[in-house]
C-alpha cells in the first residue's frame, strides 16, 4: 500500500518547516513566492491531497469527474516578448485564471519555460489535472505539452498542429466596428499599423480591418511596409516623412495595440500633424497608455481577468466531458471613443 503523503511529508522533501508547507499551501502571507511553487510542485508531483480543496472541488463540480488526487492546474506563460505576469494585460489574465481556479478548489504552478527540451524534466504531468497555457506558446513547446495527455486549454492563442479547447478576444469584429466607425466620420485613406505576423490577435485585428475597407472600396489596397513593421519607431517615422504632405496621405490610422497607436501620436505630432485635428488614431486592448496621456485614445476594451476566468471554465467542462467536441470561444470587444478620433473635415 502507498504511503499516505502529508505536509510533514512534503516539508521533510523541502527541508522546510511543516508550518511554511501549511502556509504556502493554504496561499497564505509569510512566504515568498518561489518557495510557494516549489511548495506546490512539489505536492503535485508527489500527490498530496489537500482534503478542504478536494471536498471543495466535489461540491462544486457535483462529482462529475475524478481528479484522482489530483487538485493542481499548470499554468504555462512562456517568457516572451512582454509575457509576464507582471504586464497589465497578463497580470490581468493571470489573476482570472487564479482566481477561477481558486473557485473550484483548485491550486495553480506556473511556469515560464521557455525551452521545450526542460519541460519534460521539470514536469510531472501525473501532478496536474490539466494545462492552460496563456498567450504566446511556441510550436515545440506546444508539441510537447501535446505529448502529456492531460487536458490543454489555450488563451488567446492557438496551434493548428494540436486540436484543443481555446478562447480569444473577438479581435476580428471588433477591428471591424473600430474601422467602421471611422468609416461613419467620413474618413477612406484609412491605414492598419502593426505587425500583422507578430501574434494572432494582431493578425485578426487585421482581417477585421481589411473585410471593413473590401466592403467600402473593392479595389482597397493596403500598405506592406505598415504591416510588416519591425519593433521601435524607426521604421514608421521613416514611413511618415517619405509620405507627409502627400495628396493621399492618411486622415485615420488604425493600430494593431495602444502602444503602437500612442507612439505613432508622438511621431505625427513631432511632425507637425495634430491628432485628431489633421489625423484620427485608433488604439487596440484599452491599457493604461491609452488614457493616462493627450490626447487620450479611442481604443477596443478588451476582456483580460474574464478571459483567464473563461479559460478555467473550458477546462471544468472539458474534465466534465472528456470527449465533447473542441470548442473556440470568442469574447466581445467594446469600442471606447476618447479624443484621438473626430469627423473629417473636408
Amino acid at each position: 500500500m502507498s504511503k499516505k503523503v502529508t505536509m510533514q511529508l512534503i516539508a521533510d522533501y523541502l527541508g522546510v518547516s511543516k508550518y511554511v508547507v501549511s502556509r504556502a499551501l493554504s496561499g497564505k502571507d509569510g512566504v515568498s513566492a518561489q518557495m510557494r511553487e516549489q511548495v506546490l510542485r512539489v505536492a503535485s508531483d508527489l500527490g498530496y491531497v489537500n482534503q478542504r480543496k478536494q471536498r471543495t472541488s466535489q461540491i462544486t463540480l457535483e462529482n462529475s469527474f475524478s481528479v484522482s488526487g489530483k487538485q493542481t492546474v499548470l499554468v504555462l506563460l512562456q517568457n516572451i516578448r512582454e509575457q509576464t505576469p507582471t504586464s497589465s494585460y497578463w497580470g490581468r489574465v493571470m489573476k482570472g485564471v487564479s482566481e477561477g481556479l481558486g473557485k473550484h478548489g483548485f491550486g495553480m504552478v506556473v511556469v515560464t519555460e521557455e525551452n521545450p527540451n526542460h519541460l519534460k524534466a521539470i514536469i510531472n504531468p501525473k501532478g496536474y489535472v490539466g494545462i492552460i497555457t496563456i498567450g504566446m506558446v511556441t510550436t515545440p513547446l506546444m508539441l510537447q505539452v501535446s505529448q502529456m495527455e492531460i487536458p490543454v486549454i489555450m488563451i488567446d492563442h492557438e496551434d493548428y498542429l494540436l486540436s484543443c479547447d481555446a478562447v480569444f478576444n473577438n479581435n476580428v469584429d471588433a477591428s471591424e466596428k473600430m474601422t467602421n466607425y471611422l468609416i461613419g466620420l467620413g474618413h477612406q485613406r484609412i491605414h492598419f499599423v502593426g505587425n500583422i505576423h507578430y501574434s494572432r490577435s494582431f493578425y485578426d485585428r487585421w482581417i477585421g480591418f481589411r473585410k471593413a475597407l473590401e466592403i467600402l472600396d473593392q479595389n482597397f489596397r493596403f500598405d506592406s511596409s505598415l504591416t510588416n513593421l519591425s519593433e521601435g519607431t524607426l521604421m514608421l517615422c521613416q514611413w511618415i516623412e517619405e509620405r507627409q504632405g502627400q495628396l493621399h496621405f492618411p486622415t485615420a490610422f488604425v493600430c494593431a495595440n495602444d502602444q503602437i497607436a500612442r507612439n505613432l501620436v508622438g511621431i505625427l505630432e513631432k511632425k507637425g500633424v495634430k491628432v485628431p485635428d489633421d489625423v484620427s488614431v485608433t488604439g487596440f486592448d484599452n491599457k493604461e497608455v491609452s488614457y493616462r496621456y493627450s490626447p487620450t485614445l479611442t481604443t477596443v476594451k478588451i476582456a483580460k481577468k474574464d478571459l483567464g476566468k473563461r479559460g478555467v471554465e473550458m477546462l471544468i467542462r472539458r474534465l466534465r466531458e472528456k470527449d465533447a467536441p473542441y470548442e473556440k470561444v470568442l469574447l466581445e470587444g467594446e469600442v471606447i471613443l476618447r479624443e484621438s478620433t473626430r469627423p473629417l473635415v473636408k
